[in-house]
């Protein structure tokens, strides 16, 4: 998915240092777009990352296959559980 403006888009404002407006504005000539276009697209990927990462659990062999056997090893209800089954 691209994050580029389109007929539906919506704003956002921010504001920065002139060094760091500076800078950005260099890289988006750079790369032969607006400090707009440039902006949303890097930080568009910038939240994909952020956000794939904290959904995605990576397990080592070892862990997926103990977390594998806690799913299907379901333990004895002891008494605490049977309590509060029953206060609910």
């Amino acid at each position: 998915m691209q994050a580029t403006p389109s007929a539906q888009s919506t704003r956002i404002n921010l504001r920065t240092i002139p060094e760091a407006k500076a800078m950005i504005e260099r890289a988006a000539a750079l790369m032969g777009t607006t400090v707009s276009a440039f902006m949303v697209q890097n930080a568009f990927e910038a939240a994909q990352r952020l956000v794939s990462e904290w959904e995605l659990i990576a397990l080592s062999d070892r862990d997926r296959d103990t977390f594998q056997a806690a799913l299907e090893t379901q333990p004895e209800p002891n008494e605490a559980l049977g309590k509060l089954l029953r206060s609910a």
